[in-house]
């Protein structure tokens, strides 16, 4: 049976004693995860530590060793379970854009729509255009890839995610391939969702965005979460040593 929420509901997500390793490498070591409808959950932490593969995991683009991952009550994991009708409800846009470089902005966001979902043209294009339109690229619909600054081709990135209407939304270490400059209007857009009720899990290094979208911060060292609870406490006043040097280090680096 799954975790209750606080109202006594089943959460959307949870990951239930998960392992993973690559090889002789254990990646994941018995990592339990509650993401609540509606919630935004933030991994931190070292690279290496796991976050991106706990994420990959929960996709399905990476095959579990040992536990659970429980979607809407549904054991995801289990590989009597089609991968690709999970993964037209979780989106996940990664640090490198992946937008093919020969399509149109319209295009690369309508693809998966129109191949994949069986949606037909002008419902798929009507859906991207209205979802370019919010986020402020409704002039970009016509141009290529190259023509777009970075911040630009991560919302693309991000547009082309939602455009399938996704009930969970991945994001991992979606700023660290940009320049600073350009950091801010990826991360606005991530704060619009969560102001919609978008369910994420978020990897990132931006300890300072962390604080403002986290109802949960995770702290996974080594493929453990080592700490977790609210931005305040995992943040701001951390318990577990190792928590504290990192975040020293972050704060040395300049990104707290």
């Amino acid at each position: 049976m799954s975790a209750l929420g606080a109202d006594g509901s089943q959460p959307l997500l949870e990951l239930r004693n998960v392992r993973k390793s690559f090889g002789s490498e254990l990646v994941l070591q018995d990592v339990s995860l509650v993401v609540p409808e509606h919630t935004v959950t933030v991994l931190i932490g070292a690279s290496g530590s796991g976050k991106s593969t706990l994420l990959r995991c929960i996709n399905q683009l990476e095959q579990i060793d040992d536990g659970l991952v429980l979607f809407d009550g549904v054991d995801i994991a289990d590989p009597r379970i089609d991968a690709d009708e999970t993964r037209q409800r979780i989106g996940i846009v990664f640090q490198a854009f992946n937008l093919f470089p020969h399509m149109t902005v319209l295009d690369n966001i309508t693809l998966a729509m129109r191949r994949v979902h069986g949606v037909p043209r002008a419902q798929a294009e009507a859906t991207a255009l209205d979802l370019l339109g919010r986020f402020s690229l409704a002039d970009k619909a016509s141009q290529h890839p190259d023509r777009l600054s970075g911040g630009q081709q991560q919302r693309v990135a991000i547009v082309r995610a939602l455009a399938v209407s996704p009930r969970l939304m991945l994001f991992d270490e979606i700023t660290s391939a940009l320049d600073p400059v350009l950091v801010n209007e990826v991360l606005s857009t991530v704060r619009e969702l969560r102001g919609e009720g978008m369910t994420m899990v978020i990897a990132t290094h931006e300890m300072g965005f962390a604080t403002q979208v986290a109802d949960e911060v995770c702290f996974l060292a080594g493929g453990v979460i080592v700490e977790r609870g609210t931005p305040d406490q995992v943040i701001h006043a951390p318990a577990d040593p190792r928590t504290a040097e990192f975040l020293r280090r972050v704060h040395e680096a300049g990104r707290l």
